[in-house]
């Protein structure tokens, strides 16, 4: 290892300023300064807090949303002329400064990686929104980060894991989280549960279970059910203390119009489509629509797809008449069948490359993985990165591109009766309620591209309770599912190197951000805040730029750590 390299790893020597790319506002124009990052003082850190170094960030698609939105930003909420917004949540950091209170804990050197969505007093501060991010030199974490709402927000790396697949442990984690979802199994304890009864609806509904004395919801809403079920439930709510409310649909939207009432449990007896809309805006977060009917709908359903992702709607069914099977009997599946069918729709960008590089790494894969996107060189690097490897172990992998003349022909012909799992990585609503007409009987579709609250997709829903067809999503990650991610890191079983696409130093931050959102690259931008200028590269262009990096490249086109480090040798100050 050089001199400078092992200098740079014990972090006794820090820059006398700061780089950094501040966002004044929404826009291009307002990043930086003159199109440039500026220049700043080294920040002060206090006795409980500690100075860091970021050494590597990556470039998420949720950078290019607070750059578009600006101050509109759900999570930015300040003036940001006054106090300018600094990104980069896919960060790899290092400790060069402790405060004497905290010297116990922490010394200089120790290299962290940070769960970016912070909560301090219930306030959300996430890093590279609230609190400056990764296109920075240097930063302060203070105690909203090491003392927040879920402990320290920050984890330790191993001396010997790279810095890029140490940032991307963050956009890793929030793959692996899409598939440890987990939804009730029945009504929620405590909770709020609205029945909704149609003229359609049988007449022997009841529940088996959810309303025992330890597992009860609190109130309950009564809007036209069935005679014998009303009775049976103001029996069982008397005898146990739960409060009983009569309306209609009517009362309710007049009482709330919009939805600002919110139920746990919302349960529409009969296949009434109507129905289903003009009730699930009244759903909480994390909530279930019920639907119980042994018909199909006459019509397909408008379902809130921006909800069902960011508040974890989950609508379930069955043809009853316990109602209670409809939670219980098929859970909701989350993982990927082994053995199974699946389509990744939209597969060629950066997070769908995760994806798929999962897919093909589990240890009981789908038999069948199908690659759909629009652009064929997004899919041809697919295939060049996991194609023979996926074959290896047995898969049928096909890339199939959209513009292919016989597209439809082709995905009819692979989807067969339909795929167990279809992954939405493309937030389109008509791409979505599309791909949701090839989901098989027990499948489940998973909307990991997230559209906005409000944006509203066709679907069947039939399905849900005809053929236990599911509609699920969500693209955040927990701190344990971040720890997960890096435990899988560095014990070799996954490799957040292989989604790296391109490398640059800060200075090409902005060309990195802008090659994000026109789609440049089929994986994942990297930047290096610490090296000297060095402009965006794709990593096969490193051949003629820096032939020694190419040359500790896998098979020329995959980042490694021994790569990095002869990067690192090179570029350093």
């Amino acid at each position: 290892m050089s001199d400078k390299l092992s200098r740079f790893r014990q972090a006794t020597e820090i820059s006398n300023t700061n780089r950094l790319w501040p966002l004044y506002g929404a826009g291009f124009e307002n990043l930086g300064r003159n199109g440039q990052p500026i220049t700043a003082e080294i920040p002060s850190y206090g006795p409980d807090e500690l100075l860091v170094r970021h050494d590597a960030c990556g470039i998420c698609f949720s950078d290019i949303k607070v750059i578009n939105a600006g101050e509109q930003h759900p999570r930015i909420f300040r003036d940001m002329k006054k106090e300018p917004v600094v990104l980069g949540h896919e960060v790899a950091m290092t400790v060069v400064g402790v405060g004497e209170n905290l010297r116990d804990q922490y010394k200089v050197g120790d290299r962290l990686i940070i769960q970016a969505d912070i909560y301090y007093h219930g306030v959300n501060y996430a890093y590279g929104y609230m609190i400056q991010g990764g296109m920075s030199q240097y930063n302060v974490i203070d105690q909203r980060i090491l003392n927040g709402d879920d402990g320290n927000y920050l984890i330790p790396v191993q001396p010997q894991t790279g810095y890029a697949e140490s940032a991307l442990a963050e956009p890793w984690a929030c793959v692996i989280a899409a598939y440890h979802l987990r939804y009730r199994t029945g009504l929620k304890p405590g909770g709020t549960a609205w029945i909704i009864g149609t003229a359609a609806a049988r007449t022997d509904y009841f529940f088996s279970a959810g309303f025992e004395a330890k597992a009860h919801p609190q109130r309950i809403v009564l809007t036209n059910p069935p005679a014998t079920l009303a009775n049976r439930l103001k029996e069982q709510a008397a005898s146990l203390g739960i409060e009983v409310q009569e309306s209609s649909l009517a009362a309710i939207q007049a009482e709330a119009p919009g939805g600002a009432l919110a139920f746990d449990d919302i349960i529409i007896l009969g296949p009434d489509p109507d129905l289903i809309e003009a009730a699930s805006p009244y759903l909480a977060d994390f909530g279930i629509v019920a639907l119980m009917a042994d018909t199909p709908l006459p019509r397909p359903v408008q379902v809130d797809m921006g909800r069902v992702h960011y508040n974890r709607w989950t609508y379930v069914g069955g043809p009853g008449p316990d109602i209670s099977r409809a939670y219980s009997d098929h859970q909701v599946r989350a993982e990927l069948k082994p053995g199974g069918k699946t389509w990744f729709v939209g597969a060629g960008g950066p997070m769908g490359q995760m994806h798929v590089q999962r897919a093909v790494q589990l240890p009981q894969p789908p038999a069948l993985l199908l690659c759909t996107d629009l652009v064929q060189e997004r899919l041809d690097a697919l295939e060049d990165m996991l194609g023979a490897e996926a074959r290896a172990k047995g898969i049928h992998f096909v890339c199939l591109c959209v513009q292919d003349p016989d597209y439809r022909q082709k995905l009819a012909e692979l989807a067969g009766s339909g795929f167990d799992d279809i992954i939405g990585l493309v937030p389109v609503p008509a791409v979505i309620s599309d791909s949701a007409l090839h989901l098989a009987p027990d499948g489940v579709m998973n909307i990991f591209a997230g559209v906005k609250r409000g944006t509203m997709v066709t679907l069947d829903l039939s399905g849900v309770y005809l053929d236990n067809k599911r509609f699920i999503g969500h693209t955040a990650s927990t701190i344990e599912d971040l720890r997960l991610m890096l435990r899988e890191t560095e014990a070799g079983h996954l490799s957040p190197n292989r989604s790296v696409a391109a490398i640059g130093s800060l200075e090409a931050a902005k060309e990195g951000y802008l090659a994000v959102r026109d789609a440049k690259f089929p994986g994942k931008v990297v930047i290096f805040p610490q090296i000297k200028d060095f402009p965006l590269t794709a990593l096969p262009d490193l051949k003629e730029k820096l032939p020694t990096v190419y040359a500790k490249l896998k098979d020329g086109h995959e980042w490694t750590v021994e790569a990095e480090e002869e990067f690192l040798k090179l570029m350093l100050p």
